[in-house]
């Protein structure tokens, strides 16, 4: 690993200040979880002269509930989330979505805000300097997607543009599926971000000098249900292969809402609308379940070694509906 500075940041504003205060580059450190590995393969062309350390930032990691929903600071813990009694009462699949996440180490140190802003997975991407040279491609500034003809067995089925790494983080399903907003703060002041609109197919929407602060999620329907799964090659240390949270509001024994969001298939999570057209309206048994899972990723374009990833959504679907029935 390469020799850089290490500051401590006292506050945000003072994180700010010591990153726009910089001509060098510099990054965050939440957790350190992915950043470490990062830094020691030299991923990157730009490698940072400064690391700013957010963990020393005091009140970061508060989990805050009210009567509207609750706000998650950044730093708060991974195994934070996976056991907040709060969490675990209301918001369920967020909680199941934390604690899918790696092994319970990794989940000790990793934070929120990390999961969300981390790195995509490539194999390509990820090829270290010192195995013989990093890989240059789209997502580093230049170069093609080396995924399109090569092996790209883990890659987009749906969405990808210049980039077909997915979208890497399990709490961004469950926080999309639970219609969450990003708070970010930056050199220009501070501003509220749909999850959405968070990603891209070329990573994350953060300008230079922003750092995500928080997440605030409002409080789910009264009477709704919701579930998070996701499959994996390994259990449970592995990313997602597919993933889905669903958050569906039964009334009269009809569904009257639903949110359907799957990961592992596109750049951000992605929303199966047609799905859930299929089942609102519709008693949630499993004749509506069935037309929903069989709706999605209709528009998938697999490459040439993932289809199998729309048989897998279909299926996922089909058992996160049911368990909500």
């Amino acid at each position: 690993m390469k020799s850089f500075a290490h500051c401590n940041a006292a506050s945000v504003d003072n994180a700010i200040a010591i990153a726009g205060g910089s001509a060098d580059p510099t990054c965050w450190m939440a957790g350190g979880t992915d950043l470490l590995g990062v830094l020691k393969d030299q991923l990157l062309p730009d490698y940072p002269a400064t690391v700013i350390n957010l963990k020393t930032i005091p009140g970061l990691d508060r989990v805050e509930e009210d009567a509207g929903g609750v706000r998650l600071g950044a730093l708060a813990r991974l195994s934070t989330l996976a056991r907040h009694p709060e969490l675990l009462q209301r918001f369920p699949a967020l909680a199941a979505a934390a604690e899918s996440v790696a092994t319970p180490e990794i989940r000790n140190m990793a934070t929120l805000g990390g999961n969300l802003c981390q790195d995509n997975r490539c194999w390509y991407y990820r090829y270290a300097h010192h195995m013989g040279g990093r890989m240059l491609c789209k997502r580093k500034g230049s170069g093609p997607c080396h995924a399109v003809r090569g092996d790209n067995r883990y890659h987009v089925v749906i969405g990808g543009k210049g980039c077909f790494a997915p979208c890497p983080s399990d709490i961004a399903v469950a926080l999309s599926a639970l219609d969450a907003s990003l708070e970010i703060a930056g050199p220009g002041g501070g501003r509220t971000l749909p999850i959405h609109e968070f990603y891209t197919p070329l990573g994350h929407v953060l300008g230079p000098g922003e750092v995500l602060t928080g997440v605030r999620v409002p409080a789910p329907a009264v009477g709704s249900r919701q579930a998070f799964r996701k499959f994996t090659v390994r259990k449970p240390v592995d990313f997602a292969v597919v993933s889905v949270a669903a958050v569906v509001s039964v009334e009269g024994g009809l569904c009257r809402g639903a949110r359907i969001v799957l990961g592992g298939v596109a750049p951000a999570p992605w929303r199966a609308e047609a799905a859930e057209r299929a089942v609102v309206g519709q008693p949630l048994a499993a004749d509506s379940v069935g037309q929903g899972a069989d709706r999605v990723l209709e528009q998938a374009r697999p490459l040439s070694m993932n289809a199998y990833k729309v048989d897998i959504a279909r299926s996922l679907v089909r058992e996160v509906l049911g368990s909500l029935t």
